[in-house]
């Protein structure tokens, strides 16, 4: 941000997040961030890197919420994964509990796994090219979508249509699955899950989810291909993607919300190639004054390449996925699911 709010309510999550960590010494701000997930770090340390003119009402307001909200704490969670075991064994058996229980604490157990999420894509894709493409399924569906998205993009061309359908119609990760992936991150990351039975991981949404992350002439050559393959499949892939015109599924308040954090310029290359009940939905969300400014921009701009308005309309989503994930806005339609 710019510029802190003088009384610091309006600012993000994120940027409360910056506000708190830069108040306290290195080591300790150092020492969280430790326990934080790449993507995490990224946007706490944009945010950092970003803030000027932090005031004290704005630090004072901040301070006050975090201890606010660590009085409203309890020990609860202390040793909870104990106890869910415990629970979901007694609940439902042995064999029941132990499928629920390692979809859940997949993350926990993944050592390999988890640390392919702090390394560059292109060197996650060199790293498992040359693997079998069950396995590549297995990291892509681990990865962050937009993460995976990347390293997909990465992938050689002629294997990427395989990878897309194993993602899709993954169905669990047995223990040999995951064992052959441990041995080839072994080297490197020490990586063990001989405890795991079975992982939810990868789907139909998985690949979804990823492909909303490609750009759009490789989204479509990829779904392309896997229709030719398989048609059912393709159409039930693309169903789940949640695209521009998607959002006049989004509520009024998250449409605002979307507004404050996209750029203008971003917004009428969007809107060049965008349905109208789009454009009306951006429209009727804005003062009067903003939405004439908008629409005159918009009559005024020439002819532009597809390619330019399918990049800013990609970039819109990439930050209406980032606020859903974070809670701030929900996505409509298709999209609940990214929330």
């Amino acid at each position: 941000m710019a510029e802190a709010d003088s009384k610091g309510k309006n600012i993000t999550g994120t940027e409360r997040a910056a506000v708190l960590l830069m108040t306290l010494g290195e080591q300790d701000a150092a020492a969280i961030l430790q326990h934080m997930s790449p993507k995490e770090v990224q946007r706490v340390g944009e945010a950092m890197a970003t803030m000027s003119n932090v005031n004290r009402e704005t630090v004072d307001h901040v301070l006050a919420q975090f201890c606010d909200t660590v009085d409203e704490q309890t020990e609860l969670g202390i040793g909870n994964e104990d106890y869910l075991r415990n629970v979901l064994v007694s609940a439902l058996g042995e064999d029941k509990a132990g499928n629920v229980i390692d979809r859940i604490l997949m993350g926990h157990n993944a050592k390999g796994l988890e640390t392919l999420k702090w390394m560059e894509p292109r060197a996650i894709a060199e790293l498992i090219r040359l693997e079998h493409p069950q396995i590549i399924a297995i990291v892509l569906s681990y990865l962050e979508s937009d993460h995976a998205a990347e390293v997909l993009s990465a992938l050689p061309e002629n294997m990427r249509t395989d990878v897309v359908i194993r993602v899709a119609t993954l169905d669990g990760i047995q223990p040999s699955a995951l064992h052959e992936l441990d041995e080839t991150l072994e080297k490197q990351f020490a990586g063990h899950a001989d405890s795991i039975k079975s992982a939810g991981v990868g789907g139909i949404k998985t690949v979804a989810n990823l492909l909303n992350f490609v750009d759009t002439s490789l989204e479509s050559q990829i779904l392309d291909m896997v229709k030719q393959q398989d048609e059912e499949l393709g159409q039930n892939i693309q169903e789940q993607m949640f695209v521009f015109d998607n959002l006049v599924d989004v509520d009024d308040r998250g449409i605002q919300s979307l507004l404050r954090e996209i750029s203008s310029e971003n917004l009428i290359m969007a809107l060049k190639g965008a349905d109208e009940s789009v454009k009306d939905k951006i429209v009727k969300n804005m003062s009067k004054r903003a939405s004439e400014m908008l629409l005159d921009d918009l009559d005024a701009k020439g002819p532009v390449r597809l390619s330019e308005v399918e990049g800013a309309q990609k970039e819109i989503l990439t930050v209406a996925r980032r606020m859903a994930e974070s809670g701030e806005i929900s996505l409509g339609g298709s999209g609940d699911e990214f929330v």
